[in-house]
């Protein structure tokens, strides 16, 4: 898809907050540093709408992007990141749930996980909770450049097995370096639009 305009709407932290703009909704939900921001940077053909850090747990808001006026991302806070108090990622943790179980314009979460290693509790629990609620969710496994051709069907099938993705969830291989996985992915987002 060519993203002709792709803006920051609004960093919310509750639902009074929330844009009211009834487009279709895809939240980015990972664990810190997993490449939320690149995914989106890369989707949408820019270089820093969305800021990336060497810092894990800089995202501490829900950011929501407005796409071509027919889409809306919104990136979430990461999880897993140590360094961030126990009140503070229950914090993180409330406005998340209150997020996913509310939010009416939410149509897909896209889950990412890092190719280079299986899943973590935190990315099993997050896909629990995902279909535990029946959002649909794709997988995306980010730094595909970063694992040998060689390897990659033996990783995906390490992820498909620890998160046992259910039949109909999507699991796409994903470069935000070479762009590898950006038509599969938004061929997945545009059934939502």
């Amino acid at each position: 898809m060519k993203v002709n305009q792709a803006e920051i709407v609004i960093s919310a932290v509750s639902q009074s907050q929330y844009p009211s703009e009834n487009l279709p909704e895809v939240a980015l939900a990972g664990r810190s540093n997993v490449g939320k921001s690149s995914f989106i940077n890369k989707m949408i053909q820019r270089k820093a709408l969305a800021r990336t850090s060497s810092k894990p747990g800089k995202t501490q808001t829900l950011n929501f992007y407005r796409i071509n006026e027919q889409l809306m991302f919104t990136d979430v806070p990461g999880y897993g990141y140590a360094k961030v108090s126990k009140t503070e990622r229950e914090k993180w943790g409330r406005m998340m749930e209150e997020y996913f179980q509310t939010r009416k314009e939410l149509k897909l979460t896209v889950l990412l996980v890092d190719m280079r290693h299986p899943p973590t509790e935190d990315d099993i629990i997050m896909y629990d909770f995902l279909k535990h609620y029946e959002i649909p969710v794709m997988i995306v496994a980010t730094k595909l450049d970063k694992v040998k051709k060689a390897q990659r069907q033996k990783h995906l099938k390490i992820i498909r097995e620890a998160l046992d993705i259910e039949e109909g969830d999507e699991l796409v291989a994903f470069s935000a370096e070479t762009a590898e996985g950006k038509d599969q992915a938004w061929k997945v987002l545009k059934s939502v639009m």
